[in-house]
């Protein structure tokens, strides 16, 4: 992604709030906005050309409709390749259990840790700095939450403007350019929808389930598994000892630089519960 941009696009989504090994999973797709119309446009066409005309998402994947979802997300990572776009993951494992957090904080854990999100995993830090001001544009997809919760939220990532890391590279976001959008309306985000839920559907081994009474997983799982497997293997083609379950290694720069990376946060305060990983007692 050249630096010669004046404005960035950051398309952002949530999953499994809840899953039994992880949790709160966050993702992100970033472009330049000189990219974002050619790179929505290129992948708009072969979704046309592939006659996935209804929204692509990961919910949605089976064993019909894998080569074509496989296509889809092959042009993807194309684009990730050629530095067109760059995404991010984050989520959180179960066994690393916060401390002393507050009733507060416990209730509105779902959006700190998406503040965090934002302000960290594509490394704004890092990026060379502006001497004018360069603007981020902010896509949800859609919250499930109140008008209220929504609002104080928004209210923390315009805040960013004021912290080191975005006033340091004269990084700013504007009130409008915080935005709640359909996933329907935008590839780049059915993409992201796509590896997201891969990255939740492998790390909480839902690849391995069986319907009940059954002795083989079910075709759609095995669709899944097939795609996920094609994910990674288009991951490692960017990031040859990329380790689903950890946090993506490399120099700080990085952070800004790589076209895709992983962060298994870890909170400050925590403790270690080994019941409740995949390796039991």
């Amino acid at each position: 992604m050249q630096h010669t941009e004046r404005e960035y696009i950051l398309f952002c989504d949530e999953s499994v709030r809840d899953g039994p090994f992880y949790s709160n999973f966050y993702g992100g797709v970033l472009t330049g906005a000189s990219h974002f119309e050619p790179v929505s446009g290129r992948l708009n066409a072969l979704k046309n050309k592939l006659n996935l005309h209804a929204e692509v998402k990961w919910q949605k994947v089976t064993a019909t409709y894998l080569s074509k979802y496989t296509n889809l997300i092959d042009s993807f990572f194309d684009e990730l390749a050629a530095g067109h776009a760059k995404v991010r993951i984050m989520f959180r494992q179960n066994a690393r259990k916060a401390r002393n957090l507050t009733p507060t904080q416990v209730g509105q854990s779902f959006y700190i840790l998406y503040y965090e999100f934002i302000k960290h995993a594509f490394g704004f830090a890092h990026m060379p700095a502006y001497t004018t001001p360069v603007h981020l544009r902010l896509y949800f997809d859609q919250f499930p939450d109140t008008g209220e919760q929504i609002a104080r939220f928004r209210g923390f990532i315009l805040a960013l403007n004021k912290s080191r890391e975005f006033q340091s590279t004269n990084l700013r976001i504007r009130a409008e350019d915080f935005t709640e959008v359909r996933s329907h309306d935008h590839v780049l985000l059915q993409c992201l929808d796509i590896v997201l839920g891969a990255m939740a559907f492998r790390l909480n081994d839902l690849h391995k389930r069986k319907p009940p009474g059954k002795r083989y997983r079910g075709s759609r799982t095995r669709a899944k598994d097939k795609l996920y497997n094609h994910i990674r293997g288009r991951i490692r083609m960017l990031r040859p000892n990329f380790n689903i379950g950890i946090s993506t290694g490399g120099e700080p720069a990085t952070h800004w630089t790589a076209p895709y990376r992983h962060w298994a946060f870890v909170p400050r305060d925590h403790e270690f519960d080994l019941s409740m990983t995949k390796r039991r007692k």
